[in-house]
């Protein structure tokens, strides 16, 4: 998807940060002079499960990726081994696609995912839309939201990234597969011993980082546009995005205060 120029700007990540690295609530975004920049959840405590505010974060720290002028390629993981994420935190219940890339989260720069331990529910979502994975050997992948009978839909992407009766068995029967057998259906790439995934991730972003940037975003764009089929709600969640740069923007300020003084608008496309 194109990033949208006329995007409202959340406020710099980085104004503050020292050697490019910034600590939110939720979330530590270190930004690499190579390129590379790394983006962890950071709720070790809660196996990194995502609540509302984690939510905004991730799409804010991807919206200022995208925009950089000097980093190319983004790496995505969690703090500490116990988990990637736990998914969605059923205490304080997140907008779930503001995360995901290619839907909440809009950029042609590519995206690698680091999973460690467990990747569970919508944050397996997330892993499955990254363009590459690396997993850890202890690297658990579940989906068991038909046990808990409830899904927001995005994971019927799964089957349009691996085999269509392995993804069948993973939603339906909520099977867990571990990080050999991910391997060996294609949805990582590489696995490597526990707590080495995010130095192989960072690897291989470096080597991205060192090919055309034009090339990588035309190839990404063109998969994600016209090979990988996009569910319903992943139509959604990003008509919601596209609909929330409108209701965000100048402009929709500009067009009311210009009715109420009854004079024509000067609108700026922001």
């Amino acid at each position: 998807m194109h990033a949208c120029a006329s995007a409202p700007e959340p406020p710099s990540l980085f104004k503050n940060a020292e050697k490019g690295k910034a600590e939110m609530e939720k979330i530590i975004v270190t930004n690499h002079d190579d390129g590379v920049t790394l983006i962890a959840i950071n709720r070790p405590e809660r196996r990194n499960a995502i609540c509302a505010q984690t939510a905004l974060e991730l799409q804010a720290a991807f919206a200022e990726f995208d925009r950089s002028g000097t980093q190319r390629i983004a790496v995505l993981t969690g703090t500490g081994d116990e988990a990637f994420s736990g998914g969605a935190d059923v205490t304080n219940l997140p907008e779930l696609w503001r995360c995901v890339p290619t839907v909440g989260i809009s950029t042609d720069k590519p995206i690698i995912g680091a999973v460690g331990g467990w990747c569970v529910g919508g944050a397996m979502v997330i892993a499955m839309m990254c363009d590459l994975m690396v997993a850890a050997d202890n690297a658990r992948f579940s989906y068991p939201e038909a046990k808990l009978g409830f899904t927001g839909g995005m994971i019927a992407g799964l089957a349009g990234r691996i085999p269509h009766k392995i993804a069948m068995e993973i939603m339906m029967l909520g099977r867990t597969v571990d990080a050999a057998r991910a391997h060996e259906i294609g949805l990582v790439n590489q696995v490597v011993p526990k707590g080495q995934q995010v130095e192989a991730a960072l690897a291989m972003a470096r080597e991205l980082a060192g090919m055309a940037p034009l090339v990588l975003q035309t190839i990404k764009r063109f998969v994600t546009e016209s090979v990988l089929a996009q569910g319903p709600s992943e139509k959604m969640g990003r008509a919601q995005r596209e609909l929330g740069i409108v209701r965000d923007s100048a402009d929709i300020e500009e067009g009311m205060l210009a009715f109420r003084e009854k004079r024509a608008p000067r609108f700026t496309g922001r």
